[in-house]
């Protein structure tokens, strides 16, 4: 067995198509197609874009067979697996819409995950509902009570009768799938994707993000359900006519080395990952590692997906050097589930562009003014954010204040885009989508931001702000603090403020440590609150966990307004130290996100 081939007999073509389906029908007249890796690094399955329309065109005429109606909503647990793929585009031939469920059960989750699942059934409001075996179980506890008209594996499918009925693929006004936002904020919602919205998207990101080429290969970890994983690395391959190689998100955490090992093998010139992928692989590979694998056929490893940190991409890129990996080749990108995906794209072949502002300015004013001498002179009150590049063609990019004044460059406030792949509304939330959606199409993207001429800088989202004084704080920075900390891990911390009984905020770290030894851990907190002291200003309150407390968002994210809600009902429960008052803090927590 080998895997899709790079070269492909067709005319490279990146537009003109109106659906998923229509460009999938170009795709498999050609040779590439998707392959799966196995744990071990081992080519599993193989399947070329032919295989795979035909195989979603069988399943179609089985969906049909269910006697539901057009536009029906299909949940389908996106694991990394090849039947995720044939129901995803079998849904696209029969007129019905996907909707990837996450498959990602944390320790100790059980009950929670099953009613994840179950809320999102009812969200959706779910018709037909498939997992992998391995899921089943979850998902027929998670259906219980629901009127669904089928639950079951793709193995419980293959027994359905076929309608007899042509297929009637989704038209360009129709939706394509929902896309559940992580959730780092508030509960998921479904965002609601149509064919003309997202194939803009794909067009614009194939040829203006990633500038493809022929020969181009992707390489991907990143989990189906999430929207950079589904649009950016299942998606855009396919409606360019690419090769994929996928390793599922739980192999590549628990061997982070084969990420580079198969594109190493295959050649591969595009993979994309969170910083949080980079920052890994630092930590697990050995220097002896390092000249197993040649690396220089990456052309494009894509950062995106969370506030972008340039130190630990360096490290990765110096680390990497001698395997033939190129700093130049990381490029960095900002978008959204609300968006499709992409709105904007650093140039590629230039590497990570960082903006070096006077950090302390910026938070009492919410401007950012270079600094002249970042590490010199200025080197106390620089803070330095990566510039996520231009808008991809089509959109208009504002960034306003509180009053919804549009500011000028280097002004800090709220991010608003408006452009061709923005999302029709949440599905069933017409009041949180008149909330964030203007009648005339600028999206609240709720992410704080400032402009550089074209070019776009996220510092954070609004909702995780905090305000201390008068002054506002990034919880990156403390977070970043935390992990600074020779003791502490990446994404060990999560920060956040509450409000004390007066109504004065006061900033809090949650910390997951090892550390059991008292008198050790006393002096770690006491460390790091001076160290927050001195670099931010501010006293801050630790709380130090055990290991797997911290809560994720469904795409693997910490979800500080998760963490928040936990350490008031500690609090509430008298299970921590009471920074204020705990019947203050019980009824905070009831009001919580």
């Amino acid at each position: 067995m080998e895997a899709t081939p790079t070269e492909n007999n067709l005319p490279l073509r990146y537009e003109g198509f109106s659906s998923l389906a229509e460009a999938l029908d170009y795709a498999a007249q050609g040779k590439t197609g998707y392959n799966f890796y196995n744990g071990k690094g081992e080519l599993d399955v193989v399947v070329p874009y032919a295989r795979l329309r035909d195989q979603a065109q069988d399943l179609a005429r089985r969906l049909l067979g269910l006697e539901v109606e057009r536009g029906a909503r299909v949940a389908l647990v996106a694991d990394t697996h090849p039947d995720f793929l044939r129901f995803f585009y079998a849904c696209q031939y029969a007129g019905l819409i996907p909707v990837p469920l996450p498959a990602s059960i944390h320790l100790g989750g059980h009950k929670t995950y099953i009613k994840q699942l179950h809320r999102l059934l009812i969200n959706c409001q779910a018709s037909i509902a498939v997992a992998p075996p391995t899921f089943i179980p979850f998902l027929s506890e998670a259906a219980e009570g629901l009127n669904l008209r089928f639950v079951g594996s793709s193995e419980d499918f293959a027994d359905l009768p076929k309608a007899t009925d042509k297929l009637k693929p989704l038209e360009a006004k129709e939706l394509a799938y929902l896309q559940y936002t992580s959730g780092s904020t508030r509960f998921p919602r479904g965002v609601m994707i149509t064919q003309e919205t997202v194939m803009d998207n794909l067009a614009n990101i194939a040829r203006h993000g990633v500038k493809g080429r022929p020969n181009d290969r992707c390489m991907s970890w990143l989990p189906f359900f999430h929207d950079m994983g589904l649009v950016g690395l299942v998606l855009a391959p396919m409606a360019s006519q690419t090769s994929v190689d996928y390793l599922s998100t739980r192999d590549f955490a628990m061997r982070p080395r084969l990420w580079l090992k198969l594109i190493t093998q295959n050649r591969s010139t595009i993979s994309f990952s969170p910083p949080f992928g980079f920052e890994l692989c630092v930590k697990r590979l050995r220097k002896d590692d390092i000249n197993k694998f040649d690396l220089s056929s990456w052309r494009l490893a894509g950062v995106g997906a969370e506030t972008i940190r340039a130190e630990p991409l360096m490290r990765f890129a110096d680390l990497l050097a001698p395997a033939g990996f190129t700093k130049n080749a990381l490029v960095a990108c900002y978008g959204m589930a609300e968006c499709s995906l992409a709105v904007s794209f650093a140039p590629v072949d230039r590497g990570i562009n960082v903006d070096r502002v006077n950090g302390e300015h910026l938070a009492e004013s919410q401007k950012a003014l270079p600094v002249k001498d970042a590490h010199g002179s200025d080197a106390a009150i620089a803070k330095s954010f990566v510039i996520c590049g231009a808008p991809l063609p089509g959109y208009d990019v504002e960034v306003r204040d509180d009053h919804g004044r549009k500011l000028p460059d280097r002004h800090c406030g709220t991010l608003f885009v408006r452009g061709p792949s923005v999302m029709s509304g949440y599905f069933g939330e017409q009041e949180l989508t008149q909330e964030i959606l203007s009648s005339d199409g600028w999206l609240n993207t709720g992410d704080l931001a400032y402009r550089i001429a074209d070019n776009i800088v996220i510092t954070g989202r609004k909702k995780d702000l905090i305000i201390i004084n008068g002054r506002n704080i990034w919880p990156q920075d403390m977070e970043y603090l935390a992990e600074q900390q020779p003791e502490f891990r990446t994404g060990d911390a999560s920060a956040f403020s509450v409000s004390d009984p007066n109504g004065e905020d006061i900033a809090v770290l949650v910390i997951e440590c090892r550390e059991t030894h008292e008198a050790k851990r006393n002096n770690l907190v006491n460390r790091l609150q001076a160290e927050i002291r001195t670099e931010l200003g501010i006293d801050c309150f630790i709380e130090l966990v055990p290991r797997n407390t911290l809560p994720k968002t469904t795409s693997g994210k910490l979800s500080r307004s998760g963490a928040r809600k936990d350490f008031l009902k500690r609090v509430a429960d008298g299970q921590t130290q009471d920074p204020f008052n705990a019947v203050h803090a019980e009824t905070l927590m009831k009001k919580a996100v």
